[in-house]
């Protein structure tokens, strides 16, 4: 018997959302992770929000950035709105304008998990994505915000 793709699939993202529930009650800080050949270490909270809202591009190495975002309603993605100071309906709304008007190629991509974003931003070397510190795995790159790893005081994404 073989087990059809998109079944697995469909299971997966069923028993993510069995614990929505449970990692909203017990969410911290947010990480932001980068591809582990990406050389950046800090950026500030500017720099960040230029970085998710597309005005900046490219990392100081001319590699393009390709951002990784979370899907509506997920702790990320409402630290990521309150980052760059939108609301759902305004973000939407801004990347495709950013698109018509040909100052982005494509929206960020929407994921539907942690996991799933850790993978992607193993996989693509400019990529860039904001997953639950809880969630980070051993080998994956954190980048400090202002100079500061989520857990320690004044960490700007709660």
């Amino acid at each position: 018997m073989q087990i059809n793709p998109r079944v697995v699939l469909l299971l997966t993202c069923l028993a993510n959302l069995t614990f929505v529930p449970l990692a909203w009650a017990q969410a911290g800080d947010v990480a932001v992770i980068v591809n582990r050949n990406n050389p950046i270490t800090d950026l500030s909270y500017q720099e960040l929000r230029k970085i998710f809202n597309g005005e900046t591009r490219s990392w100081s190495t001319g590699v393009p950035i390709k951002l990784f975002v979370r899907d509506p309603g997920a702790r990320e993605r409402i630290v990521l709105l309150n980052l760059l100071g939108m609301t759902e309906h305004d973000y939407k709304l801004y990347w495709v304008t950013e698109v018509f008007r040909g100052r982005a190629q494509a929206s960020p991509v929407t994921l539907f998990s942690n996991n799933v974003q850790r993978q992607a931003v193993q996989v693509y070397p400019g990529a860039v994505a904001l997953v639950d510190a809880r969630d980070v795995k051993s080998g994956t790159k954190v980048v400090t915000v202002e100079g500061r790893m989520p857990g320690e005081d004044k960490y700007p994404l709660r």
